[in-house]
This record gives structure tokens, C-alpha cells and sequence, in this order.
């Protein structure tokens, strides 16, 4: 009976177990939801342009639209990640696709930023939080040995989309302007429902006892289930806080190349398009980037965390590079070195995620991306705007990038301090602390809900007796 408990879904319904079976399909969920989260994200550089010359506001009251929707998709990835813990993920996903789509629908109706702060920020991104963290939680508990590489091909579609959405909605501003763009691009969004449907409801067959206990529950329980589908306790323990903390310094430069290189393109002299292609080019190696790291890492010739300080090095330098390559208005230099920036930031996205089941163990991995989206969420809300004001203080974009790309080195800087981070060999993650004795309501509540814990904890298990 307890053997039988501990095996995954698919393999108690016949079916290929983790690294195959459901989670292909699942996979491609991902693919496409990621696509209109982050790889529409990325794009929304066109419209930068067209919205400060529609408002004639300056470039950090511009950059607060973008770094709101960004900042909002990691604050509410708790809120996400929670409400699949206690509820049903299917359904968590799908108001999210519901949410993105409506928030670009209202906000092509927008009068003033205020508007645009509201839709496209606070809406849009409300949506994304619920989508983004479920999503690549359901597809890394159906990976095992491939998890690396099943993460880089499911965030491949991000550097896809960057290269057809970029000058795709070039095209779609100049015949439809910029709120009949935004109006289709929150149509383009309702796909994410039908991704979210594809994700198979948990099972709930002990839903009758958790009806009936809820009533006898005290206060104290109650927020022990809450801190338990949060997984608070993660915050105590100085591996998760680190590698927290190094991921926020990647986060406040990690996306300005993408709200601004356009912007810094079209200031020094190149062409709309010419400017929309440079981002679109470092969208296909970025593809490459995120195959290529993820195939590379799973092969086991290295700690994923060496490889991940690697290209974060490598990215960081290349941001700082960006503007110095186009000071001469070469526009071969400057798309050699996005080119570069766009592999390696491809290939250290691959390896961010893959590192946290390692930090963290993969039964408080749903919780634990929640946390991590939420700390780091005050970078990717002041990052963009730091980068605006910058700019507006110099007259061009050359201090943006530079102070970018040295966060970036920065948080490679926080990786080394890991413990253990200079050993050869992945120390075991750490197990889920023990909860209060008279909770064993608490635990059936959470074991036919959190399918994680219950079906993958074996794998953890295996994992650490390696």
C-alpha cells in the first residue's frame, strides 16, 4: 500500500513514468504559454517608442508600464503557486490566460499611463504570475533525468517568439497602430486558456475528509496550511536565501536589454526595422542557447551551478558591451555582440530553474519558484525604471547597459558564496521540515492536493541517496 502511493500517476496508469508519457504534452503547454508570457514581454520594446511619443512622457514613466507587468508576474507567482497547492492547477492556469488576455484587451483602450499601469502592468501581469510558476512546476516534476533539458526546450519558445513578435508587431503598429495592436495581442493571449486545459486535474478522492475537517481546524493549523502551500519554512535555510538573493541581482539587468535595445538602436541611427531585427537575431541564439545549455548540463560533466555562473558571467559582460559596440554606428558590431548576449542569456535561463529542485528538493518546489518570484520581483519592478531614469539623466542609454550588465556580474558573484559551491559533487537537498504533532488532518489535506509531494518524493528520495 505505501509503495504504491510513492509511484507517479503515470506509472499507476501504465504509462511511461517521468521523463516521458503525459509530460511531452505537457511540455508543449509550456512552450506555448511561455511564448505569450515572457516572449510577448521581451517585445514590448516596439511599443516603448510609440508610447512615448503618444503621451510625450519621458523614458522612465514609459519603463514603469513594462517593469509593473514584470514586477506584478513574480509578486503573484506565490499567489499561484499556493492556490495549485490548495486547489487545482488546471484551473489556476487558465484564469491566469483569461487575466494576460483581458489585461492587453482593456489596455488598448488606454487614455492615459495611468490606464496602461493598470492593464497592461498590473492586470496583464497578475495573469502571468498564475500561469508562469504552475506551468514550469508541472513540467519539471514530470522530468528526471532530463529536467534541464526538458526546461531549455520548454523556454525555447521565448527566443522564438522574440524573433517573430518583434517585427511582427512593428508591422501590426504601422497598419493597425498601436491600440489595434495591443487589442490583437490580448486575443493572441486567450491561447494560454487552452494550455492550461491540457494539464491533467489532480486527484481528490479524499476531498470529503478535508470538507469535514476543515470546521474542527483551528487558527493555528490554518496557517500552518498556508505557510506549508507557501513554503515559508524555505526563508530559514541559508542555501535557499543565497541562491534567492543571486537571482534577484541577475533580475534588476536581466531584462533591460530587452525593454531597450530598441529604443538605444533607433537613438544612435538604425532604422525601425533594422532595430527590431537586432532583437529579433538575438531571439533565435537565445533559442540555440537554452538547447544547447540544457542538453550540455544534463550530460553531468559539470555542476549545474558552475555552468550557470558561467554564462551569467558571460551575459553580464556582454550587456555591458552592448552600447560601446554601436558608439562607432557599426551596426555589424552591434548585432556580433547581441548575438552573444542573446545565447547566453538563453543558456543561463535554462540552468536558473534547474539549479532550484537541487536547492530545494522537488516536493516544496511549486512553493519554493513562488518565493523566488516574489523576492525577486522588487528588482524586475525598479530595474527598468533605474535604466529610464538613466537614460533621461544622460541623453542616451550608455549608463543603462553598464549598470545592467554589472548586476548581473554581481549576482554571479552571490552564486560562489553557496556552501558547497567550490565542491565537485551536488550536495543533497535539503527534506521538508516536520510539522506540528496533532496535525495529521493537515497532512491529508495536503497529500491528495500537492501532487508533487506525492508523487515525485521518491525521486528526491533516489536523488539524495546518489
Amino acid at each position: 500500500m505505501a509503495d504504491s502511493k510513492l509511484k507517479p500517476r503515470s506509472q499507476r496508469d501504465g504509462e511511461e513514468g517521468p521523463d516521458g508519457g503525459w509530460g511531452w504534452v505537457l511540455l508543449l503547454a509550456m512552450f506555448v504559454s511561455t511564448s505569450l508570457v515572457f516572449g510577448l514581454m521581451r517585445s514590448l520594446g516596439v511599443f516603448f517608442v510609440e508610447f512615448v511619443q503618444y503621451f510625450e512622457e519621458s523614458a522612465q514613466a514609459i519603463s514603469w508600464i513594462s517593469s509593473i507587468g514584470l514586477a506584478a508576474q513574480q509578486f503573484f507567482s506565490p499567489l499561484g503557486a499556493a492556490l495549485c497547492n490548495a486547489y487545482n492547477t488546471r484551473l489556476v492556469v487558465m484564469a491566469g490566460g483569461l487575466l494576460s488576455g483581458l489585461g492587453l484587451i482593456l489596455a488598448s483602450q488606454a487614455t492615459c499611463l495611468v490606464h496602461l499601469y493598470l492593464t497592461m502592468g498590473l492586470i496583464s501581469g497578475l495573469g502571468w504570475g498564475l500561469v508562469f510558476t504552475p506551468m514550469l512546476a508541472t513540467v519539471m516534476a514530470n522530468f528526471t533525468r532530463r529536467r534541464a533539458l526538458a526546461v531549455g526546450l520548454g523556454f525555447s519558445s521565448i527566443g522564438l517568439s522574440s524573433f517573430a513578435f518583434n517585427p511582427l508587431f512593428q508591422l501590426l503598429v504601422e497598419t493597425y497602430a498601436w491600440r489595434g495592436a495591443l487589442l490583437i495581442l490580448g486575443g493572441l493571449s486567450l491561447n494560454i486558456v487552452v494550455c492550461g486545459a491540457l494539464i491533467r486535474p489532480e486527484c481528490s478522492s479524499k476531498a470529503p475528509v478535508k470538507v469535514e475537517s476543515q470546521s474542527k481546524q483551528s487558527c493555528s493549523d490554518m496557517l500552518q496550511r498556508v505557510s506549508s502551500y507557501l513554503e515559508v519554512s524555505l526563508l530559514c535555510e541559508r542555501p535557499y536565501l543565497t541562491y534567492t538573493l543571486g537571482v534577484t541581482f541577475f533580475n534588476f539587468g536581466y531584462f533591460v536589454p530587452y525593454f531597450h535595445l530598441v529604443a538605444h538602436s533607433r537613438q544612435v541611427g538604425f532604422s525601425e526595422y533594422r532595430a527590431a531585427f537586432i532583437m529579433s537575431a538575438a531571439g533565435v541564439t537565445d533559442i540555440f542557447g537554452r538547447i544547447a545549455s540544457g542538453w550540455f548540463s544534463d550530460l553531468g560533466h559539470f555542476r549545474i551551478i558552475h555552468l550557470l555562473t558561467l554564462w551569467t558571467v558571460l551575459a553580464g559582460t556582454f550587456i555591458i558591451l552592448l552600447p560601446v559596440s554601436s558608439l562607432s554606428g557599426s551596426y555589424t558590431a552591434l548585432m556580433i555582440i547581441s548575438l552573444l548576449y542573446g545565447f547566453c542569456s538563453g543558456a543561463l535561463t535554462s540552468l536558473v530553474f534547474a539549479v532550484v529542485p537541487m536547492i530545494m528538493g522537488v516536493e516544496r518546489m511549486m512553493g519554493g519558484l513562488g518565493l523566488l518570484q516574489l523576492i525577486e520581483s522588487s528588482a524586475g519592478l525598479l530595474g527598468t525604471p533605474l535604466s529610464g531614469w538613466l537614460r533621461d539623466v544622460t541623453g542616451n542609454y550608455v549608463a543603462s547597459f553598464m549598470v545592467a550588465g554589472s548586476f548581473v556580474l554581481l549576482g554571479s558573484l552571490t552564486m560562489t558564496t553557496l556552501p558547497g559551491y567550490f565542491s565537485c559533487t551536488d550536495p543533497p537537498p535539503p527534506q521538508r521540515p516536520t510539522l506540528i504533532e496533532n496535525s495529521e488532518t493537515l497532512h491529508l489535506e495536503l497529500g491528495p492536493k500537492n501532487s508533487y509531494s506525492s508523487e515525485f518524493n521518491h525521486q528526491a528520495v533516489e536523488q539524495t541517496a546518489r
